[in-house]
């Protein structure tokens, strides 16, 4: 009885290092988004513009603001090139770690089990390391995605559509995309972490690895085209990324996350089909 009020203290002990671990690898994405990226306008200022903000004085300050802008539009250097990766693996870990949390803080629990047993101790870290490789690898993507629609003149010095025609497709895409077989199998395995770590359970560092990186894949399957919604309503928009965070967390940790998923693809539809018509009538 003794061993195992031990073992239960050393599991919780080391559940709440984790779980700090985690609050603060959150909290810190989030004030490096909050702060602007390393852009000269913070992610509140360009929500404030991308709502239109209420007030004359504040539309008028959005309007000088957006048009000091675009008179000096971004030159991609490859320093700067670096910052817009760094900025989108950032907002990405802000967004997608805490969906993910279940999910780690499992494998840190079955870990400790594991070497209380004298089984090979893989540390957390690196099956977190794996997962979030795969969004870096996305986040590289994504700026190159970024710098293309800049140089077709497809989004905004703002970082915000500029075409009706691209932003209505873009909601139309993730809508269907919702409803879409591929997009229902990688949400069962974001929704279930156990299930996740009975099926793909993988022991040694490199295999915590392997798993990291898969369970990534999973999550992406599941959310790259939500990511891309970005693309129209700012990329450094705090509203869309606060919207879209919120939204990625109860679709994969709710009951009816499923059926969150299903009609917010109709929603996205339907707001893709008005875009649409009333851009092409």
């Amino acid at each position: 009885m003794q061993e195992i009020s031990v073992l239960e203290a050393v599991l919780e002990r080391d559940r709440l290092l984790v779980l700090l671990g985690l609050v603060t690898v959150i909290a810190l994405s989030w004030a490096y988004i909050l702060l602007g990226a390393g852009l000269d306008m913070t992610a509140m200022d360009m929500a404030e513009h991308g709502s239109g903000m209420s007030s004359q004085q504040g539309m008028g300050e959005a309007m000088r603001m957006a048009h000091a802008t675009m008179m000096h539009p971004a030159v991609w250097t490859p320093a700067y090139a670096v910052l817009m990766f760094v900025m989108w693996w950032v907002m990405m870990v802000a967004m997608m770690v805490p969906s993910a949390s279940p999910m780690i803080l499992l494998f840190a629990r079955i870990q400790r089990s594991q070497k209380s047993k004298g089984a090979p101790f893989v540390p957390t870290s690196v099956f977190a390391a794996g997962y979030l490789v795969v969004w870096g690898a996305f986040s590289v993507l994504a700026a190159g995605t970024q710098w293309g629609l800049e140089r077709a003149g497809l989004l905004s010095a703002m970082l915000s559509s500029t075409s009706g025609l691209f932003g209505g497709i873009l909601l139309l895409a993730a809508g269907l995309y919702q409803l879409t077989p591929l997009k229902h199998a990688c949400l069962r395995h974001c929704r279930s972490p156990l299930q996740f770590i009975t099926h793909h359970w993988r022991n040694g560092t490199s295999g915590a690895l392997h798993m990291g990186i898969e369970h990534g894949m999973f999550c992406l399957g599941c959310c790259w085209l939500l990511m891309g919604l970005l693309f129209v309503g700012g990329v450094m928009n705090l509203y869309w990324i606060l919207g879209l965070a919120v939204f990625v967390l109860l679709e994969k940790t709710i009951p009816a996350g499923h059926w969150l998923g299903a009609l917010t693809g109709i929603g996205l539809i339907m707001g893709g089909g008005w875009l649409l018509t009333g851009t092409l009538l």
